[in-house]
C-alpha cells in the first residue's frame, strides 16, 4: 500500500513506523485498543459524503479500555472517547489541542501533519507538511505540537479511526475571546485552535481563521 501511494501521489508518504515520526508523535500497543476498534468496524457508518465526527461516544466510553486509557496514558485526566468516519481527500487545514490525541485505526488511513512551530504570523504554508500512512489496527499519539486534521482515505469505501482526547475537547465555547488577537485567533472550539484553508466552506463557515496557504492539495491512492 504504501509503495502505491508514493507512486500516485507527488508528495512522500512515510510510514508512521518511521524515524521521521518521533517528532511527531508515537506508536502505542495496539491491544489495549482493539475493543475500541472492533466496535468502530461492526457499529459505525462511512458517510456517503463528507466526514462525519463524533467527539464523545458512550457506548465506546464503556467498554473496558477507557479506565486504562484515563489512568495510565492521561495521567487521571478526564477524556472522551469518540471517532472519526469519512471520505475525506484534501488537506483543509490543520487542528491543535493543548494536550496529546490518541487515534486509532480501524481502516488503512492517512494524515497530514505539521508542527506548531512551523506557524509564522498564524499561517502555516503547503509544503512544509509531511504525510504518513497508518496502517488498519495500528495506535498512535499526536504530541500537542502536532497539526493535523481529519484523515484522508486510502480507498474508495472511506476511512475509519477512533479519536481519543482530553474531556471537553472540539465541543463548543461557552465563552469567545473579545477582540482576539494572536494565537486567540484560531481559537474556534473548546481546546481547538485552527487555520483553515480558504476553500474549506465547513470550517470557513464556522469561523476558522483562513491559516493554511497554499493548493488545498489532494491526496491520491
Amino acid at each position: 500500500m504504501l509503495a502505491r501511494l508514493n507512486e500516485v501521489n507527488d508528495v512522500t508518504v512515510r510510514s508512521v513506523f518511521d524515524d521521521d515520526f518521533c517528532t511527531f508523535g508515537k506508536v502505542l500497543d495496539p491491544a489495549l485498543f482493539a475493543p475500541l476498534t472492533a466496535y468502530l468496524e461492526t457499529q459505525t457508518a462511512i458517510p456517503e459524503a463528507g466526514n462525519v465526527y463524533v467527539a464523545s461516544d458512550p457506548s465506546l466510553e464503556a467498554l473496558p479500555p477507557f479506565d486504562e486509557i484515563e489512568v495510565v496514558l492521561y495521567g487521571g485526566m478526564p477524556i472522551q472517547i469518540g471517532y472519526c468516519n469519512g471520505r475525506n481527500t484534501t488537506y483543509n487545514g490543520f487542528e491543535y489541542h493543548k494536550g496529546s490525541e490518541i487515534n486509532v485505526a480501524a481502516t488503512d488511513l492517512m494524515l497530514v501533519l505539521g508542527h506548531t512551530w512551523q506557524i509564522k504570523d498564524n499561517c502555516f504554508h503547503v509544503g512544509d507538511e509531511t504525510v504518513f500512512f497508518v496502517p488498519k489496527g495500528t495506535a498512535i499519539e499526536l504530541f500537542q505540537t502536532t497539526l493535523h486534521l481529519s484523515p484522508c482515505r486510502v480507498c474508495d469505501a472511506g476511512f475509519k479511526t477512533v479519536v481519543i482526547l482530553p474531556r471537553g475537547t472540539n465541543t463548543p465555547l461557552t465563552e469567545k475571546p473579545a477582540a482576539p488577537t494572536g494565537e486567540a485567533r484560531l481559537l474556534l472550539q473548546k481546546n481547538k485552535w485552527v487555520l483553515s484553508h480558504p476553500d474549506r466552506e465547513p470550517l470557513m463557515k464556522q469561523g476558522a481563521w483562513p491559516g493554511l496557504v497554499g493548493e488545498n492539495k489532494e491526496l491520491k491512492y
